[in-house]
């Protein structure tokens, strides 16, 4: 009994997605289209419907719905920049199980990490590129 319950949780194929300081860890399992972030159902955990369907686009694209469950551990940033991280990873994945999705995903922009981030703060100065207000008297 227990291998059995063993194989229902094996991982077709795992993929890690980042955007900004959100990283996320997505784990494609068998199934019928159930997706748990951080242990919660998607529509707990996003419950703006706009950032739980951008997780979800990879399969749009590739026309995998319903095909596959979703593990996926997110951290660090916003629920936006999450969602974006979720989306990048589930794409990895679907490519680490089938290099044949490459060519609509990268199409799609989904392939490509969004390097922009928040420039760092420097010294001397408010922000990143903000001055402290000069006073010449």
């Amino acid at each position: 009994m227990a291998k059995n319950e063993e194989k229902k949780n094996i991982n077709l194929a795992h993929g890690v997605g980042r955007r900004k300081t959100s990283v996320a860890r997505v784990y494609l399992r068998d199934g019928n289209g159930k997706v748990t972030i951080n242990g919660r159902d998607i529509a707990q955990y996003f419950v703006d419907a706009a950032n739980a369907a951008k997780v979800v686009q990879p399969f749009d694209v590739t026309e995998t719905q319903g095909r596959y469950d979703l593990v996926i551990t997110v951290a660090g940033g916003g629920i936006c920049s999450q969602a974006e991280a979720c989306r990048h990873g589930l794409s990895r994945a679907l490519v680490a199980y089938d290099e044949a999705y490459r060519h609509a995903l990268h199409e799609a922009g989904f392939m490509t990490r969004d390097p922009r981030m928040v420039e760092r703060k420097k010294y001397g100065q408010r922000g990143a590129r903000r001055r402290f207000q000069f006073s010449k008297r």
